[in-house]
C-alpha cells in the first residue's frame, strides 16, 4: 500500500499545481484588499468565507478530475456535453433576474446566497466534446486530404453553433469570444492542412477589421444594431478607444483601473492600501488591485506565473504524448491564456472589458472551478500516462 501511495504521489504533476497555488494566495490576497474597503467588515468577512469555500471546491474538482480513468472520462464526454447544453437551454428560462438587469447577461442560476454561471463549466465540456470529436476523426481517416479536413471542421462547427446560438440569446458576447479561442487552438494542433489553416486565419483578420471599422464609425454601429448588438457594449467599446472622454460617466471603470495601475509605480504602495476607487475591481479589475499594491514587479510576476502554467502544461503534454489529452491540453491553455490577456489587457486600455475573470485570481466561483478542473484534466494526463505509451489515445 506505501509503495503504491508513493507512486501515486510521485504521478502529480507539482510544477503544474506551484503556479495555480501561488496565483489562488494572490487571488485571496488582493479580493480581501478589493472587498475591505467597499463593505462592512461583516459582509467583507462573508465574501471571503465564500471564496475560501470556491477554492476547496475547485482544489477537490482538480483532484477528483486528475484521478478519475482517463476511459471514463473518454465514454461521459458526450452524454457531459448534451447535459451541458441542456443546462444553458434552463438558464433561459430560470435565470438569475437581478444580475441580468444589473449586467445584461442572463447568465447565472442563483442558489441562495452562491451564483453558478453554467457557461464557465460548458466551455471545459466544450474542449473535451472538441477534443473527442478531433481524435475520432483522425482515428477514422488515417489519410488526409482537402475532403476529410473540410468533414473535420464541419464537426467542429456542428458542436460549437448549439452553443453559439445560446451565447447569443443569453447576451453573452464576451464568453462566445473564449469559445472561439478554444476551438481556434484546437483547430491548430488538429492536423489540418496548412492551406485550411492559412485560409481560416485569413478569414478572421478580414472579420476583424470589417468588425474594427463597424464599431468605429455610425453607419457601421447602425447595421451591428440590427445584428443585435447592444448599447453597453458600444459604450465598452467607446471608453476604450477614448477612455477619458468621458471620465466620471461610462468610461469610469476604465479610468479609475488606469489611475490604480500607475499609481502604483515600480514598488507599489504597499499590501491592503487602496486609495483610487476601481467600481468591481474584486472580479473583472481584480488586476489594478494586483498593479496599486505591487507595483510593476508584482504585476510581471503574476504574468510570468501564468507563462509558467502554460509551460509547465505543454512540457507535460509533449512528455506523455497522449493524442487525446493533447487536444484537451491545447484547449486548456487557450482557454487561461485568451482570459489572462483579455482581462489584463483591458485592465491597461489595450483591450476593451468585455467581463472576462483573470484565472484562479478573480472573484467567483464558477471560472474558478471551471479553471481548476481544466488543470485537472492536463495533470490527468501525466497522473495516468508515461513516455513510453506514445500512441495513447484515452
Amino acid at each position: 500500500m506505501l509503495r503504491v501511495e508513493k507512486r501515486e504521489l510521485h504521478q502529480v504533476d507539482y510544477r503544474i499545481l506551484l503556479p495555480v497555488f501561488l496565483l489562488s494566495i494572490i487571488g485571496l490576497m488582493s479580493m480581501y484588499v478589493a472587498i475591505s474597503g467597499e463593505y462592512s467588515s461583516a459582509d467583507a468577512i462573508k465574501k471571503m468565507m465564500q471564496q475560501i469555500l470556491w477554492y476547496a471546491i475547485g482544489g477537490i474538482a482538480l483532484y477528483v478530475t486528475m484521478v478519475i480513468k482517463p476511459d471514463i472520462i473518454w465514454k461521459l464526454i458526450p452524454y457531459a456535453y448534451i447535459m451541458g447544453i441542456i443546462l444553458m437551454i434552463a438558464l433561459l428560462f430560470f435565470y438569475d433576474a437581478a444580475l441580468a438587469i444589473e449586467t445584461g447577461s442572463k447568465n447565472w442560476f442563483r442558489f441562495g446566497p452562491l451564483t453558478f454561471q453554467p457557461a464557465e463549466l460548458v466551455k471545459i465540456l466544450y474542449i473535451l466534446m472538441l477534443s473527442y470529436v478531433v481524435t475520432r476523426h483522425n482515428q477514422e481517416f488515417g489519410k488526409r486530404d482537402m475532403k476529410t479536413d473540410g468533414l473535420l471542421i464541419g464537426k467542429m462547427l456542428l458542436v460549437t453553433l448549439p452553443i453559439a446560438i445560446l451565447l447569443n440569446l443569453q447576451n453573452d458576447f464576451g464568453t462566445m469570444l473564449v469559445f472561439l479561442a478554444i476551438l481556434g487552438g484546437i483547430f491548430l494542433v488538429s492536423g489540418i492542412s496548412w492551406k485550411i489553416v492559412l485560409s481560416v486565419v485569413g478569414v478572421f483578420l478580414v472579420l476583424g477589421v470589417t468588425l474594427i471599422f463597424l464599431v468605429t464609425t455610425e453607419n457601421g454601429r447602425q447595421f451591428l444594431y440590427r445584428l443585435g448588438f447592444k448599447s453597453y457594449q458600444f459604450a465598452r467599446i467607446d471608453a476604450w478607444i477614448n477612455p477619458f472622454f468621458d471620465p466620471t460617466g461610462q468610461s469610469y471603470q476604465q479610468v479609475q483601473a488606469l489611475l490604480a495601475i500607475a499609481t502604483g509605480g515600480f514598488f507599489g504602495k504597499g499590501f491592503n492600501v487602496s486609495d483610487v476607487h476601481v467600481p468591481v475591481r474584486s472580479s473583472d479589475m481584480i488586476f489594478s488591485v494586483i498593479a496599486e499594491n505591487f507595483g510593476f514587479v508584482g504585476s510581471v510576476f503574476v504574468i510570468l506565473l501564468y507563462l509558467l502554467l502554460i509551460y509547465r502544461m505543454i512540457h507535460a503534454c509533449f512528455e506523455t504524448k497522449n493524442v487525446f489529452f493533447s487536444y484537451v491540453t491545447a484547449g486548456v491553455v487557450m482557454l487561461i491564456l485568451f482570459h489572462v490577456f483579455e482581462n489584463i489587457g483591458a485592465n491597461i486600455g489595450l483591450l476593451p472589458l468585455t467581463g472576462i475573470p483573470l484565472p484562479f485570481i478573480s472573484q467567483g466561483g464558477s471560472a474558478l472551478v471551471s479553471n481548476m478542473i481544466g488543470v485537472g484534466l492536463v495533470m490527468n494526463m501525466r497522473y495516468h500516462y508515461s513516455s513510453k505509451k506514445q500512441a495513447s489515445v484515452v
